[in-house]
């Protein structure tokens, strides 16, 4: 701008002051429109006729104008200059301990800023700018509240997943609480803000996102699950590299933006209704004027969508699925809590489905068990009909099984073991005081009385015991008993029974003890014991 001449500002001799805008605005009007002499407008005023002069000749306004006065820091400035042009980027303080600078440091920094940039390369910014349907940048963002979630549990930040979305054209910004930040519940709110978007951004910006990929080997790396979704949409994923949010500062600026415009002063009831309360707020937003872009997202996000990609004909398949075999109790697990089942299809082969909001039970494509997703952790959730199904279905099988008829065993008296086990009946049993020849002595015999249901009467049969033997030097006053010596082994008796718990047919040792079994022949004991007691 210029400035006027030494008499527009100095009116009368004297008076040291810039003539008026209004009173410049007057003269030239009264000049011009009014076609008034000089020094009539001189004289009505009250001005010099030099300084009417002055006005009428230029053509901005009068405006004051002090004369440059020097710095302290000129005195300092050949010095300065020359630490600048070896050093650029010296800091002001040290520039002034070595130029001595007894002044303050902010008069210093003030000239230093000024001179600077003559020895320092131009270092220019580049501005983004973001084509229509290029890309749109997503993450997670952690709202500071807390949300109850049912069964007397209330979530905060941490487990307060809210995935968001900012189109890079229109700045359109969307948002959607999710239970966790697993792979199925990410993929599945994904999908449900691109489809309320009505179209596919060509780019999807993400950082480290276990659930989306990594940086690895100086490379990005996508998971599995997210290639099969990125190939339905037919769109690009981009992974940002380590520590750098400026990589995508649209989506960091929008959470700065609901953190102050949107959480203060809100509750939430549930986690339904937060997403409800959010909802709204972003509806309001998006049609509010956007500084930067000069205009409201809403103005820009038809044409923003219309350079997008289309929808993919067939949604991709996003949520919960997995196949089991229903076990006895019915219920089936998902993300920590249990969830019934009809309990008809106990056994069989079971789908599971589940999305944000509802988890579906089929089998063979007939619906076995719906249930609201609990956002609580570790509860069961039972469907009272198929509480009741399980108790009808027990009482008709017990009413069906019947219990197993007991089956008859006979019980063998020990008696009956006593009488198979006795010899065969000898000719002379009968007679009283005598005993057969080659008969075991008495000592070797007792008496056992059988009595079973064919004989009518009990009847006494001697059974040949080899381990009871009579104390030596006593006589046995028995009449059925011969005498104490010990005859010699009947050589013509055929074989012995085997003595019990040894399975061999000789006789024990002379002291009457079992002793150890001793082994037999196929024709009998050995020849060595047919001997009598005092040959042994």
């Amino acid at each position: 701008m210029t400035t006027f001449p030494e008499s527009l500002a100095l009116a009368e001799s004297g008076r040291e002051q810039v003539l008026r805008v209004e009173d410049w605005a007057e003269i030239r009007r009264l000049r011009r429109a009014e076609q008034m002499p000089i020094a009539e407008i001189a004289r009505m005023m009250g001005i010099s006729r030099n300084t009417v002069k002055a006005a009428l000749a230029s053509d901005n306004p009068p405006r004051y104008v002090r004369a440059p006065q020097g710095s302290v820091a000129d005195g300092f400035e050949p010095r300065i200059r020359e630490l600048l042009a070896a050093f650029p980027s010296m800091p002001a303080t040290v520039i002034a301990e070595r130029v001595g600078w007894p002044y303050s440091v902010r008069t210093l920094s003030g000239k230093v800023a000024e001179w600077r940039p003559a020895y320092l390369p131009p270092d220019p910014a580049s501005r983004t700018a973001y084509a229509a349907g290029e890309i749109a940048q997503c993450d997670f963002w952690f709202p500071d509240v807390t949300v109850p979630c049912g069964f007397g549990q209330v979530r905060a930040a941490k487990h307060l997943p809210v995935l968001t979305m900012v189109t890079g054209y229109a700045r359109w910004g969307c948002a959607l609480l999710v239970p966790s930040r697993r792979a199925e519940d990410l993929f599945a709110g994904w999908w449900r803000l691109i489809a309320g978007l009505g179209a596919v951004p060509r780019a999807l910006v993400w950082d480290g996102e276990g659930a989306i990929g990594r940086w690895r080997g100086r490379r990005s790396e996508l998971t599995a699950d997210c290639q099969g979704f990125r190939g339905t949409l037919a769109a690009r994923v981009i992974i940002c590299r380590p520590a750098d949010p400026e990589a995508k500062g649209l989506v960091e600026r929008f959470h700065d933006y609901l953190e102050r415009s949107f959480l203060p002063g809100r509750e939430f009831a549930s986690p339904a209704d937060f997403n409800a309360q959010l909802a709204g707020f972003l509806d309001r937003a998006n049609t509010r004027l956007h500084r930067a872009l000069g205009c409201r997202p809403a103005d820009r996000i038809e044409a923003d969508r219309a350079a997008m990609i289309a929808l993919p004909p067939v949604a991709p398949v996003t949520g919960w699925r997995r196949s089991a075999r229903l076990p006895r109790d019915h219920y089936v697990r998902l993300d920590s809590n249990d969830y019934s089942v009809h309990p008809s299809v106990i056994g069989r082969r079971i789908e599971i489905t589940a999305d944000l909001d509802r988890i579906r039970v089929s089998c063979d494509g007939q619906l076995a068990a719906d249930h609201d997703r609990a956002w609580a952790r570790h509860q069961t959730i039972t469907d009272p009909d198929h509480l009741a199904a399980a108790s009808a279905l027990r009482r008709d099988r017990l009413e069906v099984i019947r219990p197993a008829a007991e089956t008859a065993v006979e019980v063998r008296r020990l008696a009956d073991y006593d009488t198979a086990r006795s010899p065969p009946a000898s000719p002379t049993a009968g007679k009283a005081g005598s005993a057969p020849p080659g008969s075991r002595p008495a000592s070797r015999w007792r008496t056992s009385t059988s009595t079973t249901p064919a004989a009518s009467s009990a009847t006494s049969s001697r059974t040949w015991a080899p381990w009871i033997s009579s104390p030596a030097g006593r006589t046995s006053s028995s009449s059925a008993r011969p005498a104490p010596a010990r005859p010699t082994w009947p050589p013509a008796w055929p074989s012995a029974p085997a003595r019990p718990g040894t399975g061999c047919c000789s006789p024990p040792p002379p002291d009457g003890s079992p002793g150890s079994p001793r082994p037999t022949t196929p024709g009998g004991c050995r020849t060595s014991w047919s001997g009598s007691a005092a040959t042994r």
